[in-house]
């Protein structure tokens, strides 16, 4: 059986991790006491197994579909402006960290020292790891550093530490976690680069979110994603897929069973053997379950193949699907249905399926064999960390620092476009004509770098898509208005038959009225106003009764903390706005 397999046997078999979500003076892994466990290595790698159980399970896109970045059949309650306070749950759950801290005071009592570093550093990854999750919602909160007494009035009643301070903490966390860990590449568990890739992450995280907000002394965090970033660009086995191969190799990266160890840092481990598995093909195919789709507004960012902006075009948003993605960056081409199409291990060129996506987008990231499109089957590992991540990191902290160079840019940016045959991001042309799109999606972004962060930000979102990052994004660039803005899909000029796949077939027949008589078999029907509705410039609109959506700059940054929480600890304050 492979590495991944056992590995995902482990996680699935083990019985040391909680999955209750008590509050932190729940029992510890009751079958377990310190007087007869942490003795041995494997003691120590067995409890350890357990936290890996934090990982995303079946779902691979649900961060994305809260955004602009995925549009479903019903938008998500941040689109929409309609999250509520809970009673209870909310995403306020501690259960992990009562484990992980319980393991942090026990575990030296091993005489193991390679043991005790290497495992004492895989838990304090995941308390930055459990920090930083619960931040990124809620954030600033009490830090724990030792298991609560239930008795312990105190310290189940503390209030919130300051934002910085909890930071911090996750920091000197990954530190000593970059110092013990193992150095061995493992794509599937935690090592000394799983450490530096997380605190690259939070560093941007706090830095950007800080910056955007004014407040001081935000540079020691972009400075501390520098430095990750760099120490991993410089001084590890990573380095970013390619065979050579511009127009599937971003494609291939997603779409095989197993993480390539090339390129992603850590994966969550799928198994056909172990009937472990996700619903990417079964989300992304079947009308039934959401019909997801890419907005307009993304396409349009993606650049020309040959570096232009494909928004400077005169009428670039009514332009047929076919004529729009041609010549496109490449990786438009390996993340949605175009112009010969086909599925993995298949030669049956497929249009897009209007019925599997609301915006006419329809999204190929992850998507296999149609072996495994039943619900739950599919097996493509999920990449957690990935070193394409780290460069757009790295060079954003640099761009935002102001220390960014066209060196850096060579050693980052441009090592993703060179995967898919881009031209290079020049520094100096991009400030010297910031692009008036991108530019209009994010308007806080000025100074002598604007031009190069909106380029940044379009290889972000681009390079990163359905790898859950669009929401904290939006949030740490206080960009939360372009979740407002409108949500449009495919250009049709009106009723009538359409060639979808450039071959000169008809594949889509819109009509009004009755249904055309004699349909002709593998070409689509939708009515007009009742399976599309198409808005005044002929763009698919897929949400007609819902356009007044809304974002509270005040306080849709956070979310709320549930109502029992502030009565269990009456020194938590309830997020701004949320009162």
């Amino acid at each position: 059986m492979k590495l991944k397999h056992i590995l995902a046997g482990l996680l699935v078999a083990t019985s040391f991790s909680s999955c209750s979500d008590d509050f932190l003076d729940k029992q510890p892994l009751s079958e377990i006491t310190a007087e007869t466990f942490f003795n041995t290595a494997s003691d120590l790698q067995l409890y350890t197994n357990g936290f890996y159980r934090m990982w995303p399970s079946t779902s691979i896109y649900n961060g994305e579909s809260s955004t602009d970045n995925i549009i479903q059949t019903e938008l998500s309650e941040e689109m929409r402006g309609a999250r509520l306070v809970p009673t209870t749950g909310g995403g306020w759950n501690w259960g992990y960290l009562r484990d992980i801290n319980f393991f942090l005071q026990e575990y030296e009592k091993s005489d193991d020292e390679a043991a005790k570093s290497h495992y004492g550093g895989v838990a304090r990854f995941f308390r930055a790891r459990f920090y930083f999750d619960k931040f990124q919602r809620f954030g600033a909160l009490p830090w724990y550093d030792a298991p609560i007494a239930p008795d312990d009035t105190e310290a189940l009643t503390k209030p919130r530490d300051s934002r910085q301070y909890v930071v911090d903490k996750m920091l000197e966390d990954l530190d000593w976690a970059i110092e013990n860990l193992n150095e061995e590449q493992n794509t599937y568990e935690v090592t000394k680069y799983t450490a530096l890739a997380l605190k690259s992450r939070i560093g941007l995280y706090e830095g950007t979110y800080e910056k955007y907000r004014g407040i001081d002394g935000f540079e020691k965090y972009l400075e501390a994603s520098v430095a990750a970033s760099a120490a991993l660009i410089e001084d590890s086995p990573y380095q970013i897929y390619s065979t050579g191969s511009p127009e599937q190799d971003y494609l291939e990266l997603f779409n095989s069973h197993d993480a390539n160890e090339t390129e992603v840092i850590l994966a969550r481990a799928y198994s056909e053997d172990l009937n472990i598995g996700h619903n990417v093909n079964y989300y992304t195919t079947t009308s039934s379950y959401g019909r997801p789709g890419m907005p307009k507004d993304l396409v349009n960012s993606y650049l020309n193949a040959d570096g232009t902006r494909f928004t400077d075009a005169a009428g670039y948003n009514q332009i047929s699907f076919t004529e729009e993605i041609q010549n496109r960056d490449p990786r438009l081409a390996q993340t949605i249905r175009t112009p010969g199409y086909t599925r993995k291990g298949q030669s049956i060129e497929l249009a897009p399926n209007l019925g599997a996506t609301v915006t006419g987008y329809q999204i190929i990231k992850y998507v296999t064999e149609p072996v495994y499109d039943t619900n739950g089957q599919s097996i493509t590992d999920l990449p957690i960390y990935r070193f394409a991540e780290v460069l757009l990191n790295y060079a954003e902290a640099k761009a935002e620092l102001g220390t960014l160079s066209q060196e850096d840019l060579d050693n980052s940016i441009n090592s993703l476009r060179q995967r898919v045959g881009m031209p290079d991001l020049i520094m100096d042309a991009a400030n010297a004509t910031p692009d008036p799109f991108m530019a209009a999606q994010y308007p806080d972004v000025t100074g002598v770098n604007a031009g190069v962060i909106l380029e940044i930000r379009r290889e972000r979102r681009i390079e990163l898509y359905m790898e859950n990052f669009r929401w904290d994004d939006v949030v740490r660039w206080k960009a939360g208005q372009t979740l407002t803005q409108p949500i449009r899909g495919l250009y049709f000029s009106g009723p009538g038959e359409y060639d979808l796949t450039g071959d000169g077939s008809i594949n889509v027949v819109l009509y009004e009225g009755d249904r055309p008589a004699n349909p002709i078999s593998g070409i689509q029907y939708y009515k007009l106003g009742s399976d599309f509705t198409l808005d005044e410039n002929g763009l698919i609109d897929p949400h007609p009764d819902f356009n007044g959506r809304s974002f509270d700059e005040n306080k849709d940054y956070l979310y709320p903390i549930p109502r029992i929480e502030l009565q269990l600890n009456p020194n938590l304050e309830q997020n701004p706005g949320w009162k």
